[in-house]
């Protein structure tokens, strides 16, 4: 049987350190400081087999948040599966925004554009408790995790089934959210890294990777209410074009944000007060 320090030092020659340790804990059931703690511990002849898997897995490029089937975000965990986007920190900006942006309003209307997991939906309704969330995506497996992950998190708020804004009528909201599909269809990206891993519909979005957004830009003007904002997440060499898409619907107060690395990553403008 082969102890926990031997386990990691082998793992270490192959995945990231800090991989290799999250694997090892998910498959021991323990915590990062237990682990460290008891690296003299002997391990099951299950536990190594099941570990060598998850490595060779690991090593093929299937994404860590798979293999361990959470990640997390905005300091919660969210459970994840293959049908979804995996959460990346960079999206955290756009919940940032949005709770700044909803500072003033009591009970504020809030659309999430593109449920994936919860993590921004979710995310909203537990830091602003008055805000009625409304998140909404075109997969219904989308949309089953989403709700599994409100009830883990005791967060409330509405899931629907819905293209964009399709299924929502002539609602309104005080803020939309939206980290829709991005990337172009013949980016070479896509075949690299944990892109492999994750589902087309959740990554492509036409030959320019413009083509959710756009529609996204067009319709928001219908659904927002007076002076409410519209925030974007889009890819790292899209703020032009994104910027002269929300003028030409002729939003107002037009932003734009860079993430940790100094990316423009978010855009966000508003319907004006007499719209």
């Amino acid at each position: 049987m082969s102890r926990i320090d031997d386990a990691l030092a082998q793992a270490r020659t192959r995945i990231a350190p800090a991989e290799a340790r999250l694997l090892l804990a998910h498959v021991l059931d323990c915590t990062h400081a237990w682990l460290a703690a008891h690296g003299e511990e002997a391990m099951t002849t299950q536990e190594s087999e099941r570990f060598a898997e998850l490595l060779a897995r690991r090593g093929e490029g299937e994404p860590i948040a798979h293999l361990i089937g959470y990640r997390e975000f905005y300091g919660r965990s969210f459970a994840l599966t293959p049908q979804v986007l995996i959460p990346r920190p960079e999206t955290e900006l756009l919940v940032e925004l949005a709770v700044a942006k909803l500072a003033n309003p009591a009970a504020p209307a809030i659309l999430d554009l593109g449920a994936g997991s919860g993590c921004i939906g979710v995310t909203l309704a537990l830091e602003i408790p008055a805000a009625r969330v409304t998140a909404v995506d075109v997969s219904a497996a989308a949309l089953d995790l989403a709700r599994g992950n409100s009830q883990a998190l005791a967060a409330s708020l509405r899931l629907i089934e819905s293209d964009w804004f399709s299924a929502l009528g002539d609602e309104r909201f005080d803020l939309v959210v939206a980290n829709p599909p991005y990337i172009a269809e013949n980016d070479p990206h896509l075949h690299q890294g944990d892109l492999r891993f994750e589902p087309p519909l959740a990554l492509t979005s036409g030959a320019d990777g413009l083509t959710a957004i756009r529609r996204i830009v067009a319709q928001a003007p219908r659904h927002l209410a007076a002076g409410g904002w519209l925030l974007i997440e889009h890819g790292y060499d899209q703020a032009e074009a994104v910027a002269a898409l929300l003028a030409a619907a002729g939003l107002v107060d037009i932003e734009q944000h860079r993430d940790l690395a100094g990316i423009v990553r978010v855009s966000a403008a508003r319907l004006g007060d007499r719209a």
